[in-house]
């Protein structure tokens, strides 16, 4: 895999952890969001360490929870568009004719599902 990829990967992980809106999040359901990402434990790691040394999270490795450190939010209305075609859901796999995408300064993430697109947001 070419290393741009992988930046690209690093990059839009710590950009979907940059707009959590709980206080605190289980590392379980972290990585969980992060699987929209990436699927690889490296690269997880690297998105975790990334974004901590940024200041977009803290982590508390005791309690094995993430707190956001920013107040940036998303935007629903803006921050997530949709898109009609056949696509399979970056969380779930199903095959979907409606796609949800979440649009970050890092590039496109998705396309979720109506249920998985409200889970890797935080709305569910």
């Amino acid at each position: 895999m070419p290393d741009h990829e992988y930046g690209d990967d690093i990059e839009r992980g710590v950009a979907l952890l940059r707009v959590l809106e709980q206080e605190e999040l289980p590392l379980d359901e972290v990585v969980d969001r992060l699987e929209a990402v990436t699927v690889h434990p490296r690269k997880t790691r690297e998105i975790l360490r990334e974004a901590t040394e940024r200041g977009v999270i803290s982590r508390d490795r005791d309690q094995a929870a993430v707190r956001p450190l920013g107040d940036v939010s998303l935007n629903f209305e803006s921050d997530v568009v949709s898109r009609e075609g056949e696509f399979a859901c970056q969380r779930c796999g199903e095959s979907l004719l409606t796609g949800y995408f979440i649009q970050v300064e890092a590039g496109e993430i998705g396309a979720f599902g109506s249920t998985c697109i409200r889970k890797v947001t935080g709305r569910e």
